[in-house]
């Protein structure tokens, strides 16, 4: 655009490219004149004027000449000429249904719900309208004021409204259980194939195995025999409109685009489905005499680059180290710092850790045949700005969707994590909407999509956007983060009280333990007083019974009569035979309860030990006759 028309303001090259549709030829003949402009219009006469369509008429003179702009060309001077209202179409879901909607960009989002309120029966105030790349808008808003592109996609939900009865649920699931046997002519070699597939395969899927038996790469497949409903390569079989249980296809190779575009259009009544080519698009793109590379101040040499990733990698980290040595050797060192690793490990990164270092996903889709993606690249992504903003608060992850199998893979991906609403929305996005910027948000139960961000967009605006999300996710993360402090709080004093009742558990242990031994040990010395009682009380009475008998006052020989006083003051009397040995006292003694070896028998006048002197000798021996005082005395 530059090298063509001199404007070096990106914004107002935009601006030009948005009211002409992204019609770069229109868009240049709006701003060199008609007789000097390098690309000639149908239209082009001595006045140098295009036409210029009322609303009315627009479609009809569209569909007539395509290459020409809805508007009227900018003048010379390039000063822009007031427009008619652009005319924007929006394909709408709801649930399994599909509405078309095709209004002015003068009109109102609630004059789209309005339409929709008669289409699908469901009153405005229980419609919620997604998709909007500029989030959630107010039903007052004006689309012009949106600057969207000419395709649109969006979605209808309606929380309040009960979700479709379970037979209907039922019988899907059963239709997509259904085998479909498809029938596959090989034309060249004239040979049929039967192949069997479930009703949930894709076309895409059906086009890769026939690729696995003919070598015929899908982009150069030219096929026969799809209904016309069959659209697009990711729909179902079941929802292909195929013959059931049986179905005729042909496959053939196609030469070359040029070719492939003639026979389409000689075709009048078969349905031809041509997959899209990985490159063969731009082969004849030189047609008006300027290159392409030329058009857009980049060398033709430049356009033969290697691709961003390899297609089928089987490893996503090796996929992005390519992914990133390619970006830096084309766009410079200065860009985002992508993750290496899987889209899983790139949310563990970002979503899983602690609150305070949590931080947004921003998914990068690039895509090499978008004429948006050089200028996208160059210009915005490897802003410095935007490359320390995203390196600051963002994880960026990036995936390459301009190989189809890359594509299909990452659709895949996306439907695992986001669901199926936000993978349509990128399906259904055209080449030149591309490079895609998704913000992804992570949440206690799923992950959310904040933003889907087009290429067609400045560097300003970008920042803008990027600011808005983490604007959302600093506030979801405050409340994250005191939610996390408060459960590390309570956890904490759990442990707390854990570690207080387990010390209590064994203290009171402890305690039990030691009044076990406690107990134990006085039940064991209880245990031995008795045992001691018990022996000392058999040793008295073998002593009692052993002392021999008590002598008669009136008996013929000497009686000597001793009173020994206790320790208590109690008296102990008897008579014993002066001719007795004194062990007969210390038997008498014991058998009263004193043994000998822990009391001293003591005598008054003299005081003397009685238990030192020898206790074989008698009474009349010792001096114990005829009579004597005695008193016990513990020994110490």
């Amino acid at each position: 655009m530059e090298a063509c028309t001199g404007i070096e303001n990106i914004d107002e090259a935009i601006t030009l490219l948005e009211q002409n549709n992204w019609d770069l030829v229109a868009a240049i003949n709006g701003v060199i004149p008609q007789e000097n402009g390098i690309l000639q219009s149908e239209y082009g006469g001595e006045t140098g004027q295009g036409p210029a369509y009322g609303p009315a008429s627009q479609s009809a003179a569209s569909a007539s000449a395509p290459s020409s702009s809805a508007f009227r060309p900018v003048v010379p001077s390039r000063q822009i000429v007031e427009r008619q209202p652009r005319m924007l179409d929006f394909r709408v879901e709801y649930r399994d249904r599909n509405v078309d909607v095709v209004l002015e960009d003068s009109c109102t989002v609630g004059e789209i719900k309005q339409i929709l309120e008669n289409e699908l029966q469901i009153p405005v105030s229980k419609m919620l309208l997604k998709g909007w790349k500029t989030g959630d808008v107010e039903d007052s808003t004006v689309l012009k004021t949106l600057h969207l592109p000419k395709n649109n996609c969006l979605y209808v939900l309606t929380p309040d409204l009960p979700p479709p009865s379970s037979s209907h649920a039922g019988a899907l699931q059963e239709s997509l259980n259904q085998n479909f046997m498809l029938i596959v002519t090989h034309r060249e070699v004239q040979r049929e194939y039967n192949l069997n597939f479930s009703g949930s395969s894709t076309i895409q899927e059906v086009k890769r195995n026939v690729y696995d038996l003919t070598s015929i790469p899908v982009r150069h497949q030219l096929w026969e025999g799809w209904p016309p409903s069959a659209t697009d390569d990711s729909m179902c079989l079941v929802a292909a409109g195929l013959t059931y249980p049986c179905h005729q296809l042909t496959v053939g190779r196609r030469s070359s685009p040029a070719q492939a575009r003639e026979e389409s259009e000689e075709q009048c009544t078969d349905v031809h489905m041509v997959s899209d080519s990985d490159g063969d698009d731009f082969e004849d793109a030189p047609e008006f005499g300027v290159d392409d590379g030329e058009m857009f101040g980049i060398a033709s040499s430049a356009l033969r680059k290697s691709p961003m990733m390899p297609e089928n990698a089987e490893n996503e980290g090796d996929a992005l180290l390519q992914f990133t040595a390619e970006f830096s050797s084309r766009y410079g060192d200065c860009h985002p710092v992508y993750f290496i690793g899987s889209l899983e490990a790139a949310f563990q990164e970002a979503f899983y850790g602690k609150a305070r270092d949590r931080k947004l996903l921003a998914i990068y889709l690039h895509h090499d045949e978008s004429v948006l993606t050089n200028v996208f690249c160059s210009q915005m992504l490897c802003a410095e700005s935007i490359v320390s903003y995203l390196s600051q608060n963002f994880i960026t992850w990036a995936w390459d969707m301009t190989k189809e199998a890359n594509r299909a893979r990452f659709l895949t991906m996306c439907t695992k994590h986001f669901g199926s609403v936000v993978a349509q929305t990128i399906r259904t996005q055209k080449t030149d909407q591309f490079p895609l910027f998704l913000i992804i948000m992570g949440k206690r139960s799923s992950n959310e999509v904040l933003n889907v961000i087009q290429g067609n967009t400045t560097v300003d605006e970008l920042m803008m956007r990027l600011m808005a999300a983490v604007e959302i996710f600093m506030a979801q993360q405050q409340e994250d983060i005191k939610d996390e402090d408060e459960r590390e709080a309570r956890e904490n004093m759990k442990r707390e009280q854990d570690e207080a009742y387990r010390l209590s558990l064994e203290a009171d242990r402890a305690k039990r333990e030691a009044h076990e031994r406690e107990v134990a040990e006085q039940s064991r010395l209880e245990q031995m007083r008795k045992e001691q009682e018990e022996e000392r009380e058999a040793i008295r009475l073998s002593l009692e019974q052993s002392l021999p008998p008590e002598p008669k006052e009136e008996n013929t020989e000497p009686v000597s009569k001793l009173r020994i006083r206790t320790p208590s003051g109690e008296f102990l009397e008897r008579r014993f035979l002066a001719s007795s040995q004194l062990r007969v006292v210390f038997d008498f003694v014991a058998s009263k309860g004193f043994p000998w070896d822990e009391f001293k028998l003591l005598s008054t006048f003299p005081r003397r030990d009685v238990t030192q002197l020898d206790p074989n000798k008698s009474l009349l021996e010792v001096n114990l006759f005829p009579q004597e005082t005695l008193f016990l005395e513990a020994k110490e």
